[in-house]
C-alpha cells in the first residue's frame, strides 16, 4: 500500500480538517449529489501539482479555499497533504514516509512542501514522474472525464499513454537534455563569439609582444654594449682628468718659478744706469720735440703774418675810390637837386650833410687798412724773436741728447747679458703660460665631455633601466681608442632610436595584458572543448533517450493493446479494439487582413499521435464517433483499465466512471476494479452498489445546512463481522 493518508483543510467544502486513510486496496467514497465527494478527487489532483484551475472546477486559486457560510467563517488558506509509504522506495527519495503538502493563499500564492521543507513544484513533478504519477492525471479520472481519453486528439491521447506508461521521467530527462543542449549550443556560440571578439586584439597584442621581445633582446644586447662603452668612457675621462690635473700642477709650479726669476731680473735692471739714462733720454727727447713743435709753429706764424702784411700793403698802394661809385653818387645828387626845388632850406641842408657823409665814407676804408698793417708787423716781429729763442734752445737740447746717447751706448754693452737673460725668461714664461692655457682648455673640454657622458648615461638609463649603472663593475682588457669610441657612440645612438621606436616604457602592461588575453583565450578554448564534449554527450544521451522512448512506447502500446483487446472483449462480449499510431497534420491559423474571422491551413508538418480502431459485435461500428454513450463509457473504462494494468500507478482515483453502466456491466466493472486493485490502490467515488461491495473501507460524505462536508467511515470487514 503506497497511499497512506489524505488530509484536507479549508479546501473547497472541507472547511475543517478531514482525513482519509487508505490502508486497504479499495476505498469507496459515497454520498448524495453535491455533498463534496468529487472534492476529494480534486484535492488529490490539487496536492499533486495540478495547475489548471478549470480541471478542478475553478477559475483562480482563491476558488479552492473555503469561502465561508452563515455559520462558519471563510478560510484564508487551503491545505492538502498526501502521505505515501516509501519503504519500497517507489519514490526516488531516501525517506520511509513521504508527505507532500500544497497550500494556496487568498492572494493566489502557492507553497509546496515535502516532509515539512519548502520545495519547488518542479521537484515534486520530477519525483512523482518517476513513480508513474504524471501531470496528465491519467491516474485520476474525475467526474465526467472518463470519456476524455476518447474525445482527446490523437496528440493528446499519445501524451496520456506516455504518461500512463511511465515515460514522463524519460521525457523530463529528454526535455532537460534538450534544454541543456540548447543552452550548451548557446554557450558555445557565446564562447565562439567571445573568441572572435578577442582574436583581433590578441593578434595585435601578440605582434606587440613580439616587438617587445625583439626590443628586449635589443635592450639586452644594448645593455652589454652600453656598459662597455660607458666603462671605456669613464676610464678615458678619469685618465684624462688625472693627466691634465698633473700637467696643470707641474705648469703652475714652473710658471711660479719663472715668474719669480723674471721679477728678480727686472728688479736687478730697475736701478741700472741704462734705465736712468733711458729716462733722461726720454725726458730730453720729449722736451726737444716740444721745442721743435713750438719753433715750427712760430716760424709758420711769422711767415703767415709776412704774407698778410705784404698783401695789405699792395692793397693800400693801389687803393682809390672807384669812378663808378663817384659817378653814381653824382647822378644821385643831380636827381636829388631837382627834387629839392620844392623843399625848405632845412631839408636842403640836411640832404647836403648826408651827401657829404656818404662821400666821406668812400675814403674811410683806406685809412683803416693802414692801422691794421702796423699791428700785424708788430706781431710778426714778436714771432720771429720767439723762433730765434726756440732755435737756440733746440740746439742746446739736441746737444744734451747726443751726449746722453753716447753715454748710453757706452753702458749698454755692460748690461746686455742681463737683458738677454730677462728676454729668455720672458720667452719661457710665455711658453709656460701658453701650455697652461692649452691645458685649461683641455680641462674645459673634458668637463663638457663629462657632462655629455652623464647626459648619455641618463638617457640610456631611461631607455634600458637602472641595470645600466652596473657599468662600473665591468672589466675591460684594454683601453679603446677615441675613434673606436666615436664609432661605437654612433651605433649606440642608432640603437637608442630603435629602442625609442619600440616603446619599451609600457612593455610590462602590454605583456600582462597579453598574458591575461592568452589565458582567457586558453580558458575559452578549454571551455569550448568542454562544451563540445558536453554537446556530443548530450546528443548521444538525447539519441539514446529518444531510442529508449521509442522502444518503450512501442512495447507499451503493444502491451496496452493486448490488455485493451481482452478487456474490450470482456465488456462487449466480443469484438476487437486496438491503438493505432498515426501522424496528425499540423494546422496553422491564417489571419485575413480586413476580416475578423480566421482560417486554418495545413503547414505540411505532422506530429505523431494515437488513434483507436474498434469493432463491436453485431454492429458495424468502426469509429469512435459512431458509439453510443454507454458504449463510449465501456470503451474508455476498458482503455483506462488496460493502461493501468500494463503500468500500474501507485493509486488510481475513479470518480463515478461507472455512472452510465447498467447492472450487468456494473458487475463486469466491479470485477475489473477488483482485479486492478491487486496492482494499484483504488479510490472509487460511486453511487453503484456493486462497486461499493468491492471496497474495504466506505467513506460517506454528507453536507449539512452550513455547507461543510463531513465524513463518516465504515470498514466493511468489521461491519460484516458485527452483522454476523
Amino acid at each position: 500500500m503506497h497511499l497512506v493518508r489524505l488530509d484536507i483543510t479549508g479546501f473547497k467544502s472541507f472547511a475543517k480538517k478531514t482525513s482519509f486513510d487508505f490502508n486497504v486496496p479499495i476505498v469507496s467514497i459515497v454520498g448524495p449529489n453535491g455533498s463534496g465527494k468529487s472534492n476529494v478527487a480534486e484535492a488529490i489532483r490539487f496536492v499533486l501539482g495540478e495547475q489548471s484551475m478549470k480541471s478542478m472546477r475553478g477559475k483562480r486559486g482563491e476558488d479552492m479555499i473555503w469561502n465561508g457560510s452563515p455559520t462558519s467563517p471563510r478560510a484564508n488558506r487551503a491545505s492538502v497533504v498526501i502521505v505515501f509509504d516509501n519503504s519500497s522506495r517507489f519514490l526516488n527519495i531516501d525517506f520511509d514516509e513521504v508527505s507532500i503538502e500544497r497550500v494556496v493563499h487568498r492572494d493566489g500564492v502557492n507553497e509546496y512542501k515535502m516532509n515539512g521543507s519548502s520545495v519547488r513544484l518542479k521537484d515534486i513533478m520530477e519525483l512523482l514522474a518517476g513513480a508513474n504519477i504524471g501531470a496528465t492525471g491519467h491516474h485520476i479520472i474525475s467526474q465526467g472525464e472518463a470519456d476524455k481519453i476518447l474525445s482527446a486528439s490523437v496528440r493528446e491521447r499519445r501524451e496520456m499513454l506516455e504518461d500512463a506508461l511511465g515515460l514522463k521521467a524519460y521525457q523530463y530527462k529528454l526535455e532537460e537534455s534538450t534544454r541543456k543542449l540548447e543552452k550548451t549550443d548557446e554557450n558555445m556560440r557565446q564562447v565562439e563569439a567571445l573568441r572572435r571578439e578577442i582574436a583581433p586584439h590578441l593578434r595585435f597584442l601578440k605582434r606587440q609582444v613580439e616587438k617587445l621581445e625583439k626590443a628586449e633582446a635589443l635592450r639586452a644586447s644594448a645593455l652589454i654594449r652600453f656598459r662597455t662603452y660607458f666603462k671605456q668612457e669613464e676610464v678615458y675621462l678619469e685618465t684624462s682628468k688625472h693627466s691634465i690635473d698633473s700637467s696643470l700642477t707641474t705648469l703652475n709650479k714652473e710658471l711660479d718659478t719663472i715668474s719669480q726669476k723674471v721679477a728678480e731680473a727686472k728688479h736687478s735692471l730697475a736701478d741700472s744706469a741704462e734705465d736712468k739714462r733711458g729716462t733722461v733720454i726720454f725726458e730730453v727727447s720729449s722736451a726737444l720735440d716740444t721745442v721743435r713743435r713750438e719753433r715750427a709753429e712760430a716760424l709758420r706764424k711769422a711767415s703767415r703774418l709776412d704774407g698778410t702784411i705784404e698783401g695789405m700793403e699792395r692793397t693800400i698802394k693801389s687803393a682809390s675810390v672807384p669812378s663808378q661809385e663817384i659817378t653814381k653818387l653824382v647822378e644821385e645828387g643831380e636827381q636829388s637837386m631837382q627834387s629839392l626845388e620844392s623843399k625848405s632850406v632845412a631839408e636842403i641842408i640836411t640832404y647836403i650833410k648826408e651827401f657829404f657823409a656818404r662821400f666821406r665814407a668812400l675814403s674811410a676804408d683806406s685809412a683803416h687798412d693802414s692801422s691794421d698793417i702796423t699791428a700785424l708787423k708788430a706781431e710778426r716781429d714778436e714771432a720771429r724773436e720767439s723762433e730765434k729763442a726756440l732755435a737756440i734752445k733746440e740746439t742746446e737740447l739736441a746737444s744734451s741728447l747726443d751726449n746722453i746717447r753716447a753715454e748710453l751706448d757706452a753702458a749698454r754693452d755692460n748690461e746686455r747679458d742681463k737683458e738677454r737673460a730677462l728676454f729668455e725668461l720672458a720667452s719661457a714664461e710665455r711658453d709656460v703660460r701658453h701650455n697652461l692655457s692649452m691645458k685649461q682648455s683641455e680641462r674645459e673640454r673634458l668637463s663638457l665631455e663629462r657632462a655629455e657622458f652623464e647626459r648619455e648615461l641618463e638617457e640610456a638609463g631611461m631607455l634600458i633601466g637602472r641595470e645600466i649603472l652596473g657599468y662600473q663593475a665591468e672589466h675591460i682588457e684594454e683601453k679603446a681608442s677615441r675613434e673606436h669610441q666615436s664609432a661605437e657612440k654612433r651605433e649606440l645612438e642608432k640603437t637608442k632610436i630603435r629602442l625609442e621606436e619600440a616603446g619599451t616604457g609600457a612593455g610590462a602592461d602590454t605583456l600582462k595584458e597579453y598574458k591575461d588575453a592568452s589565458e582567457r583565450e586558453a580558458f575559452l578554448e578549454h571551455e569550448l572543448a568542454d562544451l563540445q564534449s558536453a554537446s556530443a554527450s548530450l546528443k548521444d544521451l538525447i539519441q539514446n533517450l529518444e531510442q529508449e522512448l521509442s522502444v518503450r512506447f512501442k512495447d507499451g502500446i503493444d502491451a496496452i493493446n493486448a490488455e485493451f483487446t481482452k478487456l474490450f472483449a470482456m465488456m462487449f462480449d466480443g469484438g476487437t479494439a486496438a491503438l493505432v499510431r498515426v501522424a496528425e497534420p499540423v494546422r496553422r491559423r491564417i489571419e485575413t487582413p480586413g476580416e475578423e474571422s480566421e482560417s486554418e491551413e495545413e503547414s505540411g508538418e505532422t506530429v505523431p499521435g494515437i488513434d483507436i480502431s474498434l469493432s463491436i459485435p453485431r454492429k458495424r461500428v468502426k469509429s469512435l464517433v459512431m458509439l453510443s454513450g454507454g458504449e463510449r463509457a465501456l470503451t474508455s473504462i476498458a482503455l483506462i483499465f488496460a493502461m493501468s494494468s500494463v503500468n500500474p500507478p501507485p493509486f488510481l482515483v475513479l470518480d463515478e466512471t461507472d455512472a452510465a453502466l447498467d447492472e450487468s456491466n456494473s458487475r463486469r466493472y466491479g470485477d475489473m476494479v477488483e482485479a486492478l486493485s491487486k496492482k494499484s490502490q483504488l479510490a472509487v467515488i460511486t453511487h453503484n452498489r456493486e462497486t461499493m461491495s468491492r471496497a474495504g473501507i466506505l467513506y460517506g460524505v454528507t453536507m449539512g445546512n452550513d455547507g461543510v462536508s463531513k465524513v463518516l467511515s465504515v470498514k466493511l470487514e468489521e461491519a460484516v463481522k458485527v452483522a454476523k
